[in-house]
């Protein structure tokens, strides 16, 4: 079953699970409504699937059907089931010569877009040939005749970041501007892109120095998505090694965006950033001959 299926099935059943504890308890949507702390066309729009319930609602829903602790347990399995996205990349790439078009589709809908990265500059912000090389090291990995689409994408959803009416904000570790990924004239052009950058009136890039205290860690980098519409939903996308997480739970989401908020105020801006760009052009430049390839 594709990913899209497997998420809206898993959606469906905690539906039809929430609505069939509720009849079985011979609750009205009105009183369960009352017993859950929530609008009786919110119980309406949660059983038929248009809304997924927060934790804390389905915990309140087992109390008010006098749900076990057992039984409790396995519908927090279904709620964290409906709320979490797992894209396998060999999978997720199979039918797709890249993702670049399925992110840009998220990115249309986000009013704010936050950015953490510790070991790579963030796709964003990266010139064609860094990009082109980040590719080619991919796993698995991908045909060298679909790179080049991959990066034009990649540069294509760029054309975002000129948008006044759009908010980015990035924090960067220095040791992803450390990653020598390609050779020195890239990584000086590299540099030079993210300080460009970093003087648009609306993307904020923060650069966390090796030298900073660590307030927190966090061992991947994380996408926090916020959309335009009040309406939607906030959502977390994290890059790991096998696959692509996509997390909405209200709950795990604050959870990302307070580690956001501690890193952010760990990373350094405006000119202290630029003279760390300048330091760090300064010792790529002081390399010896044979270290440059």
């Amino acid at each position: 079953m594709p990913d899209e299926e497997k998420l809206l099935a898993n959606r469906w059943r905690l539906a039809r699970e929430l609505r069939r504890l509720r009849e079985q308890a011979d609750l009205s949507g009105r009183r369960l409504a009352e017993r859950v702390g929530i609008s009786q066309s919110k119980v309406s729009r949660i059983e038929s699937c248009a809304t997924i319930p927060t934790h804390a609602e389905v915990a309140a829903w087992a109390d008010a059907t006098g749900l076990s602790a057992s039984a409790a347990e396995k519908l927090r399995t279904l709620v964290d089931a409906a709320y979490t996205e797992f894209h396998p990349w060999k999978s997720a790439l199979q039918e797709r010569v890249h993702l670049q078009h399925d992110i840009q589709e998220i990115e249309n809908a986000t009013g704010v877009k936050l950015v953490y990265e510790p070991s790579i500059v963030p796709g964003l912000l990266q010139i064609a040939e860094y990009a082109r090389r980040v590719f080619t090291q991919f796993e698995p990995a991908y045909p060298a005749v679909d790179v080049p689409a991959a990066v034009a994408g990649r540069l294509d959803r760029q054309v975002a970041l000129f948008d006044p009416a759009r908010r980015f904000e990035f924090v960067v570790a220095e040791a992803a501007l450390r990653f020598r990924i390609a050779p020195v004239d890239v990584m000086l052009a590299q540099l030079d892109r993210i300080e460009s950058l970093s003087t648009l009136e609306n993307v904020s890039i923060g650069l966390i120095p090796q030298s900073a205290p660590a307030v927190t860690h966090v061992p991947h980098g994380f996408v926090v998505f916020e959309p335009a519409d009040d309406e939607a939903d906030t959502l977390v996308m994290v890059e790991t090694v096998h696959a692509n997480l996509t997390v909405a739970d209200p709950g795990d989401v604050e959870l990302y965006k307070r580690q956001w908020s501690l890193l952010q105020g760990s990373a350094t801006f405006g000119g202290s950033a630029s003279g760390l760009l300048r330091d760090l052009a300064a010792e790529l430049r002081a390399l010896p001959p044979e270290s440059v390839r």
